[in-house]
Parts: structure tokens; C-alpha cells; sequence
């Protein structure tokens, strides 16, 4: 029992939810209905009737069909003449309930408000009716209302439908311009009615006058046949009506040559007002012409200049960078030989504290030590001295006069010997004594000789 109660509760629930997101459009109104709306598109639109609203997977907002007024009071409109026109207009637009329409609206316009409507459709409006006037002269501005208005419209109405908006009505006021061509273009319409107007006037006057002098001459005709004594009379009044007839001509001869010289002056003038006006417009748009390369000029000008100076400074930051770093590199390698000359005397400098050490304190004793280890390389030198000699052939010729049994072969290799340095000349210009062991000096060994000389006497 209860759980048919609970069932009961819980369907009573689905139904009254379902009935609630059911969604009815008004007359006025545009339902759209977004989110997942299967093949319809990124929105569905509906215009009258209602549709279910499924809850999460799809909303729904109302786009109103309310028709928009909008001003647009277009000033310095370049025509096809370059003359600048003013025309004031109003449009009528409003979202339209064709399919297409609708669907343009929903992408474009959903979720904006009245007034961003209408500036959006505004600046569509200014765009076009600026093209249109480009394309016209003004007298077909000015004298060919229709043609304009068909223009606009066909302009008008393909932008407004990329975003879902139909043109209504279009209503254009007075078109001005400032050079006053078309009041000029009044001036002369104004100067050519009145004048025909005065050549009609003139030509049924003369009508007139032609019917009144006719009946006169027949009556006159008739009256002379009756009374022969009038035919005198009836001469002479021929005679005043053909003066009469003469001068009225005249006159009107007169009155026309003035009402088509009139007509003239003012077609005259009327041009040389519309030439100046187009002479003003030549030379306006002559000097824009003339500022606007001025302008390309210097702006191109100004850049290259601008471009030249940060590419200098770049380049001197780039030379800063490059010698610092350079600098960097010289310093950090002296430093590094320093640091290994340094090393290389002070491991030097230790070798001789202790090879001075070792010779128990004698700075001699360690100096004759060190020339000890040379030793190999001294006779090494002395031996490179002759080594390269390359003697391919040496013709001595003896005299037979050689002294102390000597040949004169034997004094030139005695002489080759005694080029190369002994050691104890090496060692003397050393500041050293060449050991004992090594060897004796010339006068030492000179003295012992004849100490020996003696003792055996």
C-alpha cells in the first residue's frame, strides 16, 4: 500500500515538472531554445505555439519582434560628383519570423539589449547608405526619390539578414549640401517654370488678340458690304489694327527676348555655381591627396629613422658585450698562467730549499750539484758543436817546418779541438770551480808539472 502511494507521489512529481518546462511563445516573441537540440542547428526557433524544455541538457530565451526606430543622420556623404551631402533618414527594423531570419537572430542578437541592437544595426545602416550615395549623382539623390530608396533598400536589407534583421521602412528627409548645389538646382527649376509660365501667359494673350482682331475684321467686312459709305472708314481702321497688330508684336517679341535672356542668366549662373562648387570640391580633395602622401612620406621616413637608431644601439650593446667579454677571457688567462708560473717557482724554489738542505747548508756545494745534473748536457753541447761539420774532403799540405815534432796535419786538428769551449772555460764564465775530479786548470796543472820537474832534480 505504501509503496503504491509513494509510486503515485513520485509520477505526480515527473508530470507537474514535465508540465512545467513546457514553454509557450508569445505573438510578439521569438522562442529560442539552446543547447542539445539534435539536427536543428545550434538553436531551435519557434514563433507561436510552445515546446518542452528539457531540464540541464537545454534553456531557453525570447527574442522580441518589437519593431526598432532608428536615426541615421548621415553627414559628408561623398556622392559620385565627390560633392558631400547630408542626408537625414529614419529606419524601421525588427527581427523577422522567416526561418532563416530567425536563426540569424538567435546566433547574432541573443542576449543583447535593445540599444545594442540598434547601435549594431546603426553602423550596418551608416555603412550602406554611405555606398549608396557614392553610386548616385545628386541629382538623382535630389530628383530621383526612388531609385534611392529601392537602392538602399536592396543594400540595407542583404547586411541586416546576416544578422537576422529585416528593414521595415526607411523614410528620407531633405538632402543638403554644404557647397549648395542643390539648392542651386531648385534656384533654376524655380527660374524655368516661371519662365514658361510667362511664354503660355503670353501665347494665349496672343490667341486673344488675334480672335478679337478676326471678329472685328469680319464685322468691319460685313458692315463695309452694307454701307458702301463706310468702306473709307473700315480702311483706315485696317490700317490703326495692322499698326496695332505691328506693335503688339513687338511687344511680344520684346517680352520673349527678356524672358529667354532670363532664362539664360540663370542657367548661366546656376552653372557657375555648380562649376565652383565642383572647383572646391577638386581642390579639397587635391589637398587631401597631398597631405596623405605627405604623411605616407614622413611616417615611412620617421620609422627608417627610428629602425637605423635601434639597430646602431643594438650594435654598440652587442661591441659592449663582445669586448667585456673578451676582456674577461684575456684577464681570466693571464690570471690562470699566473697562478701556474707561480706554481711552477714555488714547487722550484722548494726543490732548491731542499737540495740546498741536503747539501748540509752549502749553497756551493748545492749549486756544483745542479751542474753536476747538467753535466751530460754540457758535453751534449760541446759535442753538437762539431757534430754538424760535414767535412767531405781536406787537403793539408806539411812543409816538413812543423815545431816540437809536430806536423802541420796535427796543428790544424789541434786547432779544430781547440774551437770548442772546455769545460773549465764554461765553468768559469759560470762563477764556478770545476771539481777536481774533472779536471785542473792550465796554470794549476802547469804549476804541479813543475813542482814534479823539480823534486826529481
Amino acid at each position: 500500500m505504501y509503496l503504491i502511494v509513494i509510486a503515485s507521489i513520485v509520477a505526480i512529481v515527473l508530470i507537474i515538472s514535465i508540465i512545467n518546462r513546457y514553454r509557450r511563445c508569445p505573438s510578439d516573441k521569438v522562442l529560442v531554445v539552446y543547447g542539445t537540440t539534435g539536427d536543428r542547428g545550434s538553436a531551435k526557433c519557434i514563433h507561436g505555439g510552445g515546446t518542452f524544455v528539457w531540464p540541464i541538457i537545454q534553456d531557453y530565451a525570447y527574442l522580441s519582434l518589437t519593431p526598432i526606430s532608428i536615426d541615421a543622420n548621415l553627414t559628408n556623404a561623398l556622392s559620385r560628383q565627390n560633392i558631400r551631402v547630408d542626408v537625414p533618414s529614419r529606419f524601421t527594423v525588427g527581427i523577422s519570423t522567416d526561418h532563416d531570419y530567425m536563426n540569424a537572430a538567435a546566433e547574432r542578437l541573443l542576449g543583447l539589449t535593445p540599444g545594442q541592437i540598434q547601435e549594431l544595426a546603426r553602423d550596418i545602416l551608416f555603412g550602406q547608405l554611405r555606398l549608396v550615395i557614392a553610386t548616385m549623382s545628386i541629382e538623382e539623390l535630389n530628383n530621383d526619390r526612388d531609385k534611392f530608396l529601392e537602392a538602399i533598400s536592396a543594400n540595407v536589407e542583404v547586411e541586416l539578414k546576416k544578422i537576422g534583421l529585416r528593414l521595415i521602412n526607411v523614410n528620407v528627409t531633405d538632402i543638403k549640401d554644404e557647397s549648395g548645389y542643390i539648392e542651386a538646382l531648385g534656384r533654376e527649376a524655380a527660374a524655368k517654370a516661371i519662365n514658361e509660365a510667362k511664354v503660355r501667359v503670353a501665347e494665349q494673350e496672343k490667341v486673344g488678340e488675334i480672335g478679337k482682331a478676326d471678329a472685328m475684321r469680319e464685322t468691319r467686312i460685313r458692315t463695309s458690304e452694307a454701307n458702301a459709305l463706310a468702306v473709307q472708314g473700315e480702311n483706315q481702321a485696317k490700317i490703326e489694327i495692322a499698326n496695332s497688330d505691328s506693335a503688339r508684336r513687338e511687344a511680344e517679341a520684346e517680352a520673349q527676348r527678356k524672358a529667354n535672356a532670363a532664362e539664360k542668366v540663370a542657367e548661366a549662373r546656376a552653372l557657375e555655381e555648380a562649376y565652383a562648387a565642383e572647383k572646391d570640391a577638386e581642390m579639397a580633395r587635391a589637398e587631401r591627396e597631398r597631405s596623405t602622401q605627405t604623411a605616407n612620406v614622413i611616417v615611412a621616413q620617421e620609422i627608417e629613422k627610428k629602425r637605423k637608431i635601434i639597430e646602431a644601439e643594438a650594435e654598440a650593446e652587442r661591441a659592449r658585450v663582445r669586448a667585456k667579454g673578451e676582456a674577461d677571457a684575456i684577464f681570466a688567462k693571464m690570471e690562470a698562467e699566473a697562478k701556474g708560473y707561480y706554481e711552477v717557482l714555488t714547487k722550484q724554489a722548494a726543490g732548491y730549499d731542499k737540495m740546498v738542505q741536503a747539501a748540509g747548508g752549502d749553497a756551493d756545494k748545492a749549486y756544483q750539484l745542479l751542474l753536476i745534473e747538467k753535466l751530460p748536457q754540457l758535453v751534449s753541447t760541446q759535442v753538437e758543436a762539431i757534430k754538424g761539420i760535414n767535412i767531405d774532403h781536406v787537403t793539408v799540405w806539411d812543409s816538413g817546418n812543423g815545431t816540437d815534432g809536430k806536423s802541420s796535419t796535427a796543428n790544424f786538428l789541434s786547432g779544430l779541438m781547440k774551437s770548442v769551449p772546455p769545460l773549465t772555460d764554461l765553468f768559469d764564465q759560470a762563477g764556478l770551480n770545476l771539481p777536481s775530479y774533472l779536471g785542473q786548470k792550465k796554470e794549476a796543472a802547469e804549476a804541479v808539472k813543475a813542482e814534479t820537474v823539480e823534486t826529481e832534480e
